[in-house]
C-alpha cells in the first residue's frame, strides 16, 4: 500500500510547539510507517518523518513571514496531485482546497476534517462528497447532511506521556489564548476556587490576551509559561490537579484533554462539542454547564482516580487504535476501487 499523506503547512510536521493538525498527521504517518506501510509525507521541507518526505514549501507560513500562505498552499497541494499516479491513495489533512483537485486524478482521496472554520466552506465539501471519503474526528463535529465514511478519534502515543499518580495542587489551562478556549473563564474559576492557575499555550488573540488574560498574570496566583513542548509539556500536563477546559465553542476534538488524562490529570470541561465523547463524567473528569458548576467540580476532583484517566486513554485514544481504524478505511476504499 502506497499512501501520500498531505499535511498542512501552517506549522512543521510534527510541530515544534503548537500545531494540532500537523501533530495528528505526524502521529498517523509514523504509526503507518511502523506497520510497514509505504508513506510519503507531503509537508514543509523542514518536517521530520521515518517515511519519505516530499517537501516543496521551504518553511511553515506561521513561522516565516516571507512565506505567502495562499501561494505556497497552491504549490503544495498541486505537488501531491501532480504525483497522484505514484500512490494507491491520497490522505488529505489540509482542509478543503485539495478537494477541488480530486476529480482531476483517478487516485482515491480520503480527507480528515479537523473542523469547519466557517459554514461558508461547506459548499466545497458538499460538491465533492461523491468523490472523497470524509472522516470526522468526533461525532459532534459532523455537518448535517454531509456524507461521511467514518468517525475516527485522534490517538496519542501513550508512552510519551508519563503517568503522574499524585499530580500537584495547581490547576492548568493548556491551549490557545483565545476566547474560544476559555482562558478568562479558567482564570475566574481558579480564583473562585482559591487555587493557583498555570497557563500554557500560544497567544492567538492579542487583544483578548491584553484585556482579559495578561492583567491576571502575576507570577503567583496565575503563571503563564507560553507555548511549551517536549518534557516541559508532559510535566506541565501531569503535575496539575485538574485541567480546566471551559470552552466557548463546539470543539471538534481537544488533544490537550486526552494528553492530560494520559498523564493522570482529570479534566473539567464545558459540556460542548466533543467533550462528552472524550470525558466520562465522574470517572475521568467532570462535564459542566456553568462556571459555578466548574468551581464545584474542583472541590470534588479527588473523587477522580488518576489511574482511571490514563486507562481510558490507553483503551480508546492510542495511536495504535487510530492507525487500525484508518487502515480498515484504506482497505475498504481500495477494495471497492
Amino acid at each position: 500500500m502506497r499512501i501520500a499523506m498531505l499535511a498542512p503547512i501552517s506549522w512543521r510536521t510534527p510541530p515544534r510547539h503548537y500545531g494540532p493538525w500537523e501533530l495528528v498527521t505526524s502521529l498517523l504517518t509514523e504509526g503507518l510507517v511502523a506497520r510497514g506501510v509505504d508513506v510519503t509525507l507531503f509537508a514543509t521541507r523542514d518536517s521530520l518523518t521515518a517515511g519519505t518526505l516530499a517537501g516543496i514549501c521551504p518553511a511553515p507560513y506561521s513561522e516565516d513571514a516571507s512565506i505567502d500562505p495562499k501561494v505556497w498552499e497552491m504549490l503544495h497541494v498541486a505537488h501531491v496531485f501532480e504525483r497522484a499516479g505514484e500512490y494507491d491513495l491520497i490522505h488529505n489533512q489540509a482542509d478543503f482546497v485539495p478537494l477541488a483537485f480530486s476529480r482531476l486524478v483517478d487516485t482515491p482521496l480520503v480527507t480528515t476534517i479537523h473542523g469547519f472554520s466557517s459554514p461558508r466552506i461547506l459548499p466545497t465539501y458538499r460538491e465533492y462528497e461523491d468523490r472523497v471519503a470524509y472522516v470526522s474526528i468526533s461525532h459532534a463535529d459532523r455537518a448535517p447532511g454531509l456524507r461521511y465514511a467514518a468517525t475516527i478519534h485522534h490517538g496519542i502515543p501513550i508512552d510519551a506521556f508519563p503517568f503522574d499518580p499524585q499530580g500537584g495542587e495547581n490547576l492548568l489551562f493548556f491551549g490557545r489564548i483565545h476566547p474560544d478556549k476559555g482562558a478568562a473563564e479558567a482564570i475566574e474559576v481558579a480564583a473562585r476556587a482559591g487555587r493557583r492557575l498555570v497557563m500554557a499555550g500560544i497567544v492567538q488573540d492579542q487583544g483578548y490576551h491584553m484585556q482579559q488574560v495578561a492583567p491576571a498574570i502575576d507570577g503567583d496566583k496565575v503563571r503563564y509559561f507560553g507555548p511549551v513542548g517536549g518534557e516541559m509539556r508532559t510535566r506541565t500536563l501531569g503535575s496539575a490537579r485538574a485541567l480546566l477546559h471551559l470552552i466557548n465553542f463546539e470543539e471538534p476534538f481537544g488533544l490537550s484533554v486526552i494528553e492530560a488524562m494520559a498523564c493522570g490529570t482529570p479534566v473539567i470541561a464545558t459540556r460542548r462539542g466533543s467533550m462528552p465523547e472524550l470525558i466520562d463524567h465522574g470517572v475521568t473528569g467532570f462535564l459542566v454547564d456553568s462556571l459555578a458548576e466548574a468551581v464545584d467540580a474542583i472541590a470534588r476532583i479527588d473523587e477522580i482516580d488518576r489511574a482511571a484517566c490514563r486507562a481510558a486513554v490507553a483503551a480508546r485514544f492510542s495511536v495504535d487504535h487510530m492507525v487500525d481504524r484508518y487502515l480498515d478505511l484504506y482497505r475498504s476504499i481500495l477494495g471497492r476501487a
